[in-house]
């Protein structure tokens, strides 16, 4: 394989399982930190704030700089503060979201919104999701942090942020708008912040409609890994296949 600046790892079905980690993936992080080279963590999930995000990695024994971690909720509230500015904002979410959205001086409102943001919340109920549906029926921009109709944790797999928001758009009759991978957003913005150009960065996960799709449509190259949602099998039958296929992380 070879050699890259910035390691870009997906987490749910990558590094970790739920709160069990992946003992190759981990691993092979710990190989790069010794190698001197400190990996990114790129993540659709939008319910954790960074802090929260690094606490997770710690909780396996991977010590990650918080500056290397990006999740879909940052990439969300930067999207929504550069293209609604002054704009009332609802959100569905946790931690993640609504965090993501003070740093950039968004104040979530209760009603009225012109601008409503989905990321996933496990603790939501019918009226939450009836309220979003109220919410873009009446015309408020629909955007989700991400599309992924389910995740891989030690139980199984569990719905997504995009089960959700498929819902509420399918309801409403409107398409979201949505922000995470496979968008190459967040990878646009590793480049950007850390100076590296796509020919040094590699994107990683198990995902391939998001993870994978993200590193092509960003122009890097990619690693698969048969160890969450996508299987290798399904991978290889693919028109665009990954840069490398492995079963996990040597």
């Amino acid at each position: 394989m070879k050699q890259y600046k910035a390691y870009c790892f997906d987490l749910d079905g990558t590094v970790y399982r739920g709160k069990e980690g992946i003992p190759s993936a981990v691993a092979f992080i710990h190989r790069l930190q010794q190698a001197g080279i400190e990996p990114f963590y790129v993540t659709n999930n939008s319910s954790k704030t960074r802090e929260q995000l690094q606490e997770a990695l710690l909780s396996i024994g991977i010590k990650a700089p918080l500056e290397h971690i990006y999740s879909s909720a940052l990439v969300t509230a930067k999207y929504v503060a550069l293209n609604f500015p002054g704009k009332k904002v609802a959100m569905m979410g946790t931690d993640g979201i609504r965090q993501a959205l003070l740093n950039e001086n968004i104040v979530p409102v209760e009603d009225e919104p012109d601008v409503f943001v989905m990321g996933i919340d496990r603790t939501l109920d019918y009226m939450a999701l009836a309220r979003a549906t109220i919410f873009v029926q009446k015309g408020a921009v629909f955007v989700a942090t991400n599309q992924d109709i389910k995740f891989p944790t030690e139980y199984g797999f569990l719905p997504g942020n995009g089960s959700f928001a498929r819902l509420v758009g399918e309801v409403a009759d409107v398409e979201p708008i949505y922000i995470g991978k496979p968008s190459p957003a967040m990878l646009e913005m590793i480049a950007i912040e850390h100076r590296f150009t796509k020919e040094d960065m590699v994107m990683i996960g198990d995902n391939y409609d998001t993870d994978i799709m993200c590193g092509i449509n960003f122009g890097c190259d990619t690693i698969h890994v048969n160890t969450g949602v996508t299987p290798t099998k399904v991978v290889l039958e693919k028109e665009s296949r990954p840069t490398y296929v492995m079963d996990v992380l040597k």
